[in-house]
């Protein structure tokens, strides 16, 4: 998207993170619909690529926007679409994102089963 590659997580360190109790922020880029089919429980918080693209910053919780040296941890299905976001975070001056590597789904098969994979 901006021709440089975004800085990646593995779903290991990132369930490590959570097991911790690590102050970062978790972001998901899915669709609403995708949630029915896998989630990370109550830790992520829900912004949809489609509402970013409408919306810009302003799609943003606002504990992000105010703060863009935060740790911040975005996920998707796959991880295409949170390495787009990433990225575009990237370019708006935050400077601490990691886009999750695999998504959800590697997050399933690696870490644990019991969240679902579609």
């Amino acid at each position: 998207m901006f021709g440089h590659r975004v800085p990646e997580i593995s779903v290991q360190e990132v369930a490590q993170k959570l097991a911790r109790g690590d102050q970062f922020y978790l972001i998901d880029v899915r669709e609403p619909a995708e949630l029915l089919y896998a989630t990370l429980g109550d830790e992520p918080l829900l912004v949809p690529m489609s509402l970013l693209a409408e919306q810009g910053i302003a799609a943003l919780p606002e504990v992000v926007r105010q703060n863009k040296t935060a740790e911040i941890v975005v996920f998707c299905h796959h991880g295409v679409r949170s390495a787009q976001v990433v990225a575009w975070m990237q370019h708006h001056g935050w400077q601490n994102v990691f886009s999750m590597a695999g998504g959800i789904d590697a997050y399933a098969v690696q870490v644990d089963p019991k969240i679902g994979r579609y």
